[in-house]
């Protein structure tokens, strides 16, 4: 009998790393408030997504590698492909609240790795393989090339403290981090916005992968909290606290910024436009950056010393942990309707 090739893995959504990032960024939300055994239970689950993803996406490169090759050419998917980067460095900051030190700094080279090859490989396929050369291929999935790359920055800041003599080497790098992702920040969402006050743009291209752009700036925020939060080492690096403040504040205040506008966007589409509300795997795109919010508000508070921002991190962790809920109930459902639709 002849194997037949699943085809749902061939067109496998290439972002669904996003399930981890979000539950992720959700359990350490939880920790630090204080909800240690449920934020252990979405540990447990980051975990798990983690590996099953990884397995999902190694079967669908040996399987499928053509596939993989047109997603990663592809200037509409290839900046997706970071999903992992952020991934890896959200579960390795969970590990390492855990203690296992050293798997978190496994984490950070396995991620490092992968960012590297993928950042010089996405911008040669945008380079040379964008035949179209229209900025209508911009959208949010782009801006998860920043996230993966602060993400780093999170992860560093954590594991700089368990490298003894390196430690000043591995601050000075994720200040470089840091930087470079303000820069591509600058330039995508300077892109971005063109594309949707300028342009024309039909209801289905305003999609879940437009909250990247406040969770983008919302994890920056947070890298540059995380940063001020941590032993700088060297003097050089004490000399830049106040712009990092600085620019954290300002990210943090564009991303408050976002959120009403993509609310307003979003009842726009389904209830002005009327289409239907379906489950899609970019929709996790949205629960990333509403968990990554209140982190970043976690930590802003922390970092400049007004405790008022608390009330809102607070606020906005349940709103995060329902909308996962949510969703996870979505997928599921989603799920049953298509087991039963294919067995009529």
């Amino acid at each position: 009998m002849k194997y037949k090739q699943p085809h749902w893995l061939k067109d496998f959504y290439p972002g669904y790393f996003a399930m981890t990032m979000a539950t992720g960024i959700i359990s350490i939300a939880l920790r630090l408030q204080d909800f240690i055994k449920l934020s252990d239970i979405f540990f447990a689950f980051t975990l798990i997504t983690w590996l099953v993803m990884t397995f999902l996406y190694t079967w669908r490169l040996i399987k499928f590698p053509k596939e993989v090759l047109e997603n990663l050419t592809n200037p509409r998917t290839t900046f997706i492909f970071f999903t992992f980067v952020a991934a890896t460095n959200i579960s390795g900051m969970l590990l390492h609240f855990h203690g296992y030190h050293k798997l978190a700094i496994v984490c950070w080279i396995v991620a490092f790795l992968y960012w590297s090859a993928l950042m010089y490989f996405g911008f040669a396929s945008l380079t040379f393989a964008h035949k179209n050369r229209e900025v209508n291929v911009v959208h949010g999935g782009w801006l998860i090339l920043i996230v993966g790359t602060q993400s780093l920055v999170l992860l560093g800041t954590k594991i700089s403290g368990d490298l003894g003599e390196y430690a000043a080497y591995m601050m000075v790098e994720i200040h470089m981090l840091w930087s470079l992702g303000m820069i591509f920040y600058a330039i995508f969402v300077t892109l971005f916005c063109y594309r949707i006050f300028f342009m024309n743009m039909e209801a289905k291209d305003y999609s879940p992968l437009m909250w990247v752009i406040m969770g983008a700036a919302a994890i920056s925020a947070n890298a540059g909290s995380s940063i001020l939060l941590t032993d700088p080492v060297i003097p050089m690096l004490v000399a830049l606290r106040p712009s990092v403040q600085m620019i954290s504040i300002m990210l943090w205040t564009w991303a408050t910024w976002w959120i009403p506008l993509l609310v307003m966007i979003g009842l726009w589409k389904h209830f002005y436009k009327k289409i239907p509300i379906t489950y899609e795997p970019s929709m996790w795109s949205i629960i990333f950056p509403l968990g990554m919010y209140t982190v970043a508000t976690n930590n802003l508070a922390l970092s400049a010393e007004f405790n008022p921002l608390l009330y809102l991190s607070k606020g906005m962790l349940w709103v995060a942990v329902i909308s996962w809920l949510s969703l996870m109930i979505f997928l599921f459902y989603s799920i049953f309707i298509k087991q039963n639709l294919s067995s009529d």
